[in-house]
C-alpha cells in the first residue's frame, strides 16, 4: 500500500506533465542531432581552415622576405635612421616567421625544404646584417660584395619559398578534396537522419495527442448527448487521477443532478430578471423625477422685473406697444409653465427665444442685437423643453451685458446628417479654457448666475440634455478668449427625436 502511494502511476499524471514530458523528450532528441550535425560541420571547418593556412603563412614568408631585401637596398642607397629602422622591423619580422619553419630531420618532402629554406634564411638575414654593417662603416667595396652575396641568397629563397607554396598547394587540394566529399557525405547523412527523427518524433507526437485528446473527445460527445435534454448518459467510469478522470467523474455526478439543477436554474433566473425590471422600473422613475425636477428652476426675479419693465412701458407709452409686450410675456411665461412637464420641438423653441429677446430689448431699449438663421425642415424634431432660452440667456448676461461695442447674438440650426446641429454665437467677453472645462463638469450652479434670470443654467441643460438623451458630451463651449466672443453648440440626435 505504501509503495503504491509512493509510486505515481503514468495515467494519474497531469495533462500538463504528461505533455510537457513526451515534448521535453522530442525537444532532447531534436537537440542531440542537431549540436550532434553542428560539431562534425565544425570540426570539418576547422580542419579545412588549417589546410590553407600553411599557404598563407608561405606567402606571408615570401612578402616578409622581399620587405627586408627592399628595406637593405633603400638603406644603402639613402643612408638614414629612418631607413635603418625600418630594415630592422623586418629582419626582425621575416627572423620571427622563418622560426615557425620546420627545423628537424624528416623524409617529408615538404617538410625538409622548410628546414632548408629556414637554414638559408638565417645565413641570409647574417649576410644582410654584415651588408649594413659595412654601409654603416662606409667600406663601399666590402658592403657591395656583401650585397651581391645577399641578392643571390634572396633570390634563391624566393625559388625555394615558390616551390614550398606550389608543393603545400598541391597537398591541400588533395585534402580540400577528400574534406569537401567529406561534408557532402555528413549532409546526406545528417539530412537522413534529421528525416528519420522527424518521423519518430511526429509519431510520437500523433500518439501523444491520441491518448490525450481521446477521453475529451468522448467526452464531448457525451456533453453533446446531454445537451439535447439526454440525461440518462455517462461517461465510463474510471480511477485515473488526472485532469480527465477526475473531469469524468465530476461530469457523471454532474449529469445524475443536472435535471434538479436547470429547474433551480430557471427559478433563479425568473426571480433575477424580475428583480432586473424592478430595478429598471425604479431607474426610469428617479430619472423621470430628475427631468421634472431640473425642468422647474425658475427664478421669480426674472418674472418680477419683466413685469415692471411692463408697468413702466404702459406708463410711458400707448397701449398698443403695452399690449404686444404683455402678448409676448405671456406667451414666454405660458411656454414655460406647458412645457415645465412635457417635450418640446425645435420650433417651439425658437418661439420662445425670439420672445425672450423681444422682451429683454423692451427692457433694455434695443440694446439686444439678434439674427437667426434657420434650417425649417429640422424644427419639428422633439427636445428637452427650455434649452435654446437659457444659452440665449447666458449670451446675454455674460457675453454681450455691458460691453462697450454693439452686442450681437446669432441663433443658427442646421441638418448634419445624423443629428441636428445648434449654434448659439455672441460677439461678447468671451471665456477662459478654465471656466469652459468647469462649466461642462457641472461645476458651476445656477446659484453663480446672476438674480436677473430664469434660474435655468447652463448645468441644467446639461444635465437633462444627457438624461433625455442618454448620451453625454451633447454639449460643447468654444471661445478664442477674451473679448472674442463665446461659441456654444449642441448637437440633437435624430434616432431618438420623434417628428411630430
Amino acid at each position: 500500500m505504501k509503495n503504491k502511494n509512493r509510486i505515481l502511476r503514468w495515467k494519474d499524471r497531469s495533462l500538463a506533465v504528461k505533455v510537457l514530458c513526451q515534448v521535453a523528450m522530442v525537444a532532447v532528441i531534436l537537440f542531440s542531432t542537431n549540436m550532434l550535425t553542428y560539431f562534425q560541420v565544425n570540426r570539418t571547418m576547422q580542419t579545412l581552415d588549417s589546410v590553407y593556412a600553411s599557404n598563407v603563412d608561405i606567402t606571408e614568408l615570401a612578402e616578409s622576405l622581399e620587405d627586408v631585401q627592399t628595406s637593405m637596398y633603400s638603406y644603402l642607397t639613402v643612408k638614414t635612421s629612418d631607413t635603418l629602422e625600418n630594415y630592422f622591423r623586418c629582419e626582425e619580422r621575416y627572423k620571427r616567421l622563418s622560426e615557425r619553419l620546420n627545423d628537424q630531420i624528416t623524409e617529408n618532402p615538404v617538410k625538409l625544404l622548410e628546414r632548408n629554406i629556414r637554414r638559408m634564411s638565417e645565413t641570409y638575414l647574417g649576410e644582410t646584417a654584415e651588408t649594413v654593417q659595412a654601409k654603416r662603416g662606409r667600406n663601399v667595396e666590402k658592403y657591395k660584395d656583401y650585397y651581391e652575396e645577399c641578392l643571390k641568397m634572396y633570390r634563391y629563397l624566393n625559388s625555394y619559398i615558390a616551390d614550398l607554396n606550389g608543393q603545400q598547394f598541391k597537398n591541400n587540394s588533395a585534402s580540400y578534396q577528400t574534406l569537401r566529399q567529406a561534408i557532402l557525405f555528413l549532409e546526406a547523412v545528417s539530412s537522413i537522419m534529421l528525416i528519420l527523427i522527424m518521423g519518430v518524433c511526429t509519431l510520437m507526437l500523433y500518439y501523444m495527442v491520441k491518448n490525450v485528446s481521446a477521453p475529451l473527445r468522448g467526452l464531448a460527445a457525451t456533453a453533446k448527448l446531454v445537451g439535447q435534454a439526454n440525461f440518462n448518459v455517462k461517461m465510463p467510469p474510471t480511477d485515473a487521477e488526472d485532469e480527465v478522470g477526475v473531469l469524468t467523474r465530476a461530469f457523471n455526478t454532474m449529469v445524475s443532478s443536472l435535471e434538479e439543477y436547470v429547474k433551480l436554474t430557471k427559478e433563479n433566473m425568473e426571480k433575477e430578471q424580475k428583480m432586473v425590471e424592478r430595478e429598471l422600473l425604479m431607474e426610469t422613475h428617479l430619472k423621470e423625477a430628475q427631468l421634472r425636477y431640473l425642468q422647474s428652476q425658475i427664478n421669480p426675479h426674472f418674472l418680477f422685473n419683466s413685469l415692471n419693465a411692463g408697468a413702466q412701458l404702459a406708463m410711458m407709452e400707448d397701449a398698443e406697444k403695452t399690449s404686444i409686450f404683455v402678448e409676448r410675456m405671456a406667451e414666454f411665461f405660458r411656454y414655460n409653465v406647458k412645457k415645465g412637464n412635457e417635450d418640446a420641438t425645435l420650433g417651439e423653441e425658437v418661439e420662445a427665444v425670439e420672445n425672450y429677446i423681444y422682451i429683454l430689448n423692451v427692457r433694455f431699449a434695443g440694446d439686444i442685437h439678434y439674427t437667426a438663421d434657420v434650417d425649417e425642415s429640422v424644427l419639428d424634431y422633439k427636445t428637452p423643453s427650455l434649452i435654446l432660452q437659457p444659452i440665449v440667456e447666458n449670451a446675454v448676461n455674460h457675453g454681450i451685458r455691458n460691453i462697450e461695442r454693439e452686442g450681437t447674438i446669432h441663433l443658427e440650426i442646421r441638418d448634419a446628417g445624423e443629428y441636428v446641429r445648434i449654434s448659439v454665437k455672441d460677439n461678447g467677453k468671451g471665456i477662459s479654457r478654465e471656466r469652459i472645462a468647469q462649466i461642462q463638469k457641472g461645476e458651476i450652479h445656477s446659484r453663480e448666475t446672476p438674480g436677473d434670470s430664469t434660474g435655468i443654467g447652463m448645468n441644467n441643460v446639461i444635465s437633462r440634455l444627457e438624461l433625455y438623451y442618454k448620451q453625454k458630451d451633447l454639449l460643447t463651449i468654444e471661445s478664442e478668449g477674451e473679448d472674442k466672443g463665446t461659441e456654444v453648440v449642441i448637437r440633437i440626435p435624430k434616432h431618438t427625436g420623434e417628428e411630430v
